[in-house]
């Protein structure tokens, strides 16, 4: 049975381009803090590595292991599929570790819809701008740019979800964004008092969907 003493599981979702993954490798090196490597059926970018970044799988594995209900989670996103299978993250659980998740708002739901007994923080990240994200999304698809176009159409839909997160949070400089996460983390470990202006957050996001 879960206890005090067992970790959180904490989620960071955000459009393509926004800065989750980033901000989650920041994150995981905190003591007792540790990334679910999830599976994934696309193919390793240039700096990623098999069972460190994800566990690269075929559509036939992947399946597979949709069929033998081994995911918490798992959704088709670009068409590829991406999931985090549910033993490691509860053995994580049980020792104590906070898990982070880098996964989308489609697997946000699904773990929120299996109300495991465990202290749950979700976190949607957002851009400054929609011409920030736009410049972001560039850089990394420079040889395809209408890939970036396919991402910012994804966007506005994607934008639309961060209702349904406990916070979110603005990522226009990486440090200080890192430090709003860690504190609103502490402070619902700790029952703190929160630093959050779900006003400006709508605003924001007016701001981006106008």
């Amino acid at each position: 049975m879960p206890s005090d003493k067992d970790g959180v599981m904490i989620i960071l979702s955000s459009p393509s381009g926004a800065g989750k993954t980033t901000l989650v490798k920041k994150l995981s090196e905190k003591d007792n803090f540790e990334i679910s490597i999830s599976h994934t059926t696309r193919q390793p970018r240039p700096n990623e590595n098999q069972n460190i970044d994800y566990f690269f799988v075929d559509e036939l594995e992947f399946r597979r292991l949709i069929k033998n209900e081994e995911f918490l989670e798992y959704a088709k996103v670009f068409k590829n599929f991406y999931g985090t299978t549910r033993t490691p993250v509860i053995d994580k659980l049980n020792k104590g570790t906070n898990v982070l998740f880098d996964i989308d708002w489609q697997g946000a739901d699904q773990i929120k819809n299996k109300k495991l007994d465990y202290k749950l923080i979700t976190f949607f990240i957002l851009p400054p701008s929609k011409e920030v994200l736009f410049e972001r999304l560039s850089k990394r698809h420079s040889s395809d740019k209408l890939m970036a176009e396919e991402r910012m159409k994804q966007f506005e839909r994607d934008v639309l979800h961060w209702i349904n997160y406990d916070y979110v949070v603005i990522n226009n400089d990486l440090n200080e964004c890192y430090n709003k996460i860690t504190n609103l983390i502490n402070a619902v470990i700790n029952n703190g008092s929160k630093d959050y202006d779900l006003n400006y957050i709508r605003s924001h996001v007016d701001k981006l969907t106008s």
